[in-house]
């Protein structure tokens, strides 16, 4: 019966934001260059690469260049690679770089800018949501390390912290009020907030497998919030 139970719980994964989906793919034209490390300007050939205070923009001729795949979302939000992350300074860089970047401002340029500017946009997207959740950015601060936590794993949970998650679970299954709601969101909330002050000082320590473990957690109760929005969609 446990492992019946066991096997159920390692599908109580939390939702994870997946790719933007829906957009136009890339011309022709600016497929090949994107991705290219050349250090010359597409547009006019000039020497130099982007300018160094944004990465954007060619120093000659201004034009849009393609995104930086060597870039990872630390260094394209200005954030230390670290989990302890500002985020009112990262919240005003992703609203610098939008004004920078957004495909708002190139409806009358290039085609070429015009797509390398919605790639950009998007990446500055994803780097802004995977870092801004401490979840999300605890789980790509692992994989730059080189360390993933795979889709429906239970990662050796114990036994009591599993029996912990279903308890909540049906808890939250079998309320009917809105104190009964309150009151196991109060209690994701402290788990969370726990987790994260551990998972911190995980990180803090290069102690990247206990990190993981903290993480593995928090994946669970991120499951368990997800339940509770759900449930207070009136149907």
């Amino acid at each position: 019966m446990w492992g019946g139970r066991t096997r159920a719980l390692s599908r109580l994964w939390g939702l994870w934001p997946a790719g933007v989906l829906g957009r136009r793919p890339l011309s022709c034209n600016a497929a090949s260059l994107e991705g290219s490390n050349s250090a010359h300007c597409w547009n006019c050939g000039g020497p130099g690469g982007p300018l160094p205070g944004d990465g954007f923009f060619c120093p000659q001729c201004r034009a849009l260049q393609p995104p930086d795949p060597t870039r990872d979302h630390f260094s394209l939000m200005d954030c230390n690679r670290s989990f302890r992350v500002d985020t009112v300074k990262l919240q005003h860089r992703y609203q610098q770089l939008q004004r920078l970047v957004h495909p708002d401002f190139f409806s009358q340029r290039s085609q070429t800018e015009r797509d390398f500017s919605e790639k950009h946009s998007t990446l500055v997207n994803d780097a802004y949501k995977t870092l801004l959740a401490p979840l999300s950015r605890g789980l790509y601060l692992l994989k730059l390390h080189g360390i993933e936590i795979p889709e429906g794993t239970d990662y050796e949970m114990d036994r009591q912290f599993l029996m912990e998650i279903m308890d909540i679970n049906e808890k939250l299954a079998e309320a009917q009020s809105e104190a009964a709601m309150k009151e196991i969101e109060s209690i994701v909330r402290a788990k969370q907030k726990e987790l994260t002050d551990n998972v911190s000082r995980a990180f803090e320590q290069d102690d990247f497998e206990k990190a993981k473990e903290i993480l593995t957690k928090m994946k669970y109760f991120s499951n368990v919030e997800e339940k509770i929005k759900l449930k207070k969609i009136p149907l």
